[in-house]
């Protein structure tokens, strides 16, 4: 008889860690079990100016063999595509710089690779030549980093990029976490301009024209929240069972050694039991879930801070916008603008810009961690503030427009503040000491979808082995 497995958690990590336990050799009978009226969790997608287009993550990184795998297994391989332009900006100083090439995550091979946004006294703190003693203990990214960059550095140019992954702040977010190569680095007593001038250079392309560096992310033609819906049907289509609108009271481990989920109204219960579980929810869901089951773990995760933000999707006339600079820009926190990125959507993607020759979509983020101000406007408010935002960038007033969505995000992405590996290595011993228990997602191995579908495969694996 197949062992019941209920994934908590419909978003791509409990989705896709139900997938392998579905499509193993010898397989799982899986049920999966959602609060939300959808699967997909951050990937989703609405329909906004007559196209379904991604109002939550919108992109993979283009090295996920594992994300790529699954697309294949689901019937997607067809839909992949990659940005058409990857010519974004930073609106630094009230002007729009071209992103500096040359950098890791912001940090530069050269001071001359980002002269064009720093100023000379910024530019004269970048100790090229460092050969700091090796850090022992995390830091945050604003001490890891300024010490040998400069403070100008990290708050005109690792921060944006940092804060486009984590919605985090730079004097919280752990290097060791959320920077690990340069955290390698720091640990080697090496410099951080040496060691991003000694990276080898990206792999070129054996599909684009000249040797051109191969695409860092792909996407989905019709968007990348497709993905969690095929992974759900394929699911159905081979007999198991993909559940919304249904949420998790309690979590029991039973004299047997089996699992029961309480699920439903208070009012009126009802128990799934099965032989193992993968918890695949955010850190407060998960806490209150093994607070009795493995209480060290419960106690690390309630830990974890959590930012929210919003995503506001505009769609203009084209004819009345005019021409947009390449794919978007970020914003550095430190100029106290409200808006953090914005993404061109019809300039980034060739499917958006091919959806009505009419239209142009685009995409504006709000949110830091620690700043919730500003998400307590409404929603209207909030799309008053892109738009006066969006034309100070481009340097004109934008034309009202034709549709609007604005897609709030409570505590959607979880935070690598300092200490963020070690807390995750308790949560794992001590989750590792309950049989036939999992967890995967944002909060472990890092907050994209590589990395979240990276670590739901070797968790489902784990659960196959043990019997």
């Amino acid at each position: 008889m197949a062992r019941r497995v209920v994934v908590i958690g419909g978003g791509i990590g409990g989705l896709t860690a139900g997938h392998a336990l579905a499509t193993a050799p010898d397989p799982a009978q899986v049920t999966v079990v959602d609060a939300a009226d959808r699967v997909g969790g951050k990937l989703r997608r609405e329909l906004i100016g007559g196209s379904f287009v991604d109002v939550g993550a919108e992109s993979v990184l283009n090295r996920s063999t594992e994300t790529k795998a699954l697309v294949e297994a689901v019937g997607l391989s067809d839909r992949i595509t990659h940005p058409t332009s990857t010519s974004s900006s930073i609106w630094s100083r009230g002007v729009l710089v071209a992103m500096p090439k040359g950098t890791m995550m912001g940090v530069p091979a050269t001071r001359e690779a980002v002269a064009g946004i720093l100023t000379p006294d910024e530019l004269a703190q970048i100790d090229v030549d460092a050969h700091p003693v090796p850090l022992t203990d995390d830091v945050s990214v604003a001490a890891g980093l300024g010490a040998q960059l400069g403070r100008g550095l990290v708050d005109r140019l690792v921060e944006p990029l940092l804060g486009g992954v984590y919605a985090g702040q730079v004097d919280e977010l752990s290097l060791q976490a959320s920077m690990p190569l340069m955290w390698q680095a720091a640990t080697q007593g090496r410099g951080f301009v040496a060691a991003v001038r000694e990276m080898p250079a990206p792999p070129a392309s054996t599909t684009r024209p000249n040797d051109a560096p191969a695409p860092f992310f792909f996407g989905l033609a019709g968007g990348i929240a497709q993905l969690p819906e095929a992974v759900a049907a394929d699911l159905e289509a081979r007999g198991h069972d993909v559940r919304t609108s249904t949420i998790v009271r309690e979590l029991r481990r039973t004299p047997a050694g089996t699992w029961e989920i309480v699920v439903g109204p208070t009012t009126a219960p009802e128990v799934i039991t099965a032989d193992a579980v993968v918890i695949a929810t955010p850190p407060p869901p998960t806490a209150r879930l093994l607070a009795d089951i493995a209480p060290q773990a419960s106690a690390a995760l309630a830990e974890i801070p959590l930012a929210s933000m919003a995503i506001i999707t505009l769609v203009f006339d084209r004819a009345e916008i005019g021409d947009l600079p390449g794919s978007g820009f970020l914003v550095p926190a430190v100029d106290g603008r409200t808006i953090k990125a914005s993404t061109f959507s019809s300039g980034k993607w060739g499917w958006v810009d091919a959806a009505d020759p009419e239209r142009v979509w685009v995409r504006a983020s709000i949110g830091r961690a620690g700043e919730s101000a500003d998400l307590q406007r409404p929603d209207l408010d909030l799309v008053d503030i892109a738009l006066r935002e969006l034309g100070e960038a481009l340097g004109r007033d934008l034309p009202t427009p034709l549709d609007r969505h604005v897609q709030r995000w409570g505590g959607g992405l979880p935070q690598y503040n300092v200490g963020h590996v070690a807390r995750i290595e308790r949560v794992r011993a001590d989750v590792a000491q309950v049989p036939d228990l999992e967890l995967v997602g944002a909060a472990y191995d890092g907050v994209g979808i590589a990395a979240v579908v990276a670590g739901a495969g070797p968790a489902a694996a784990r659960l196959l082995a043990a019997h």
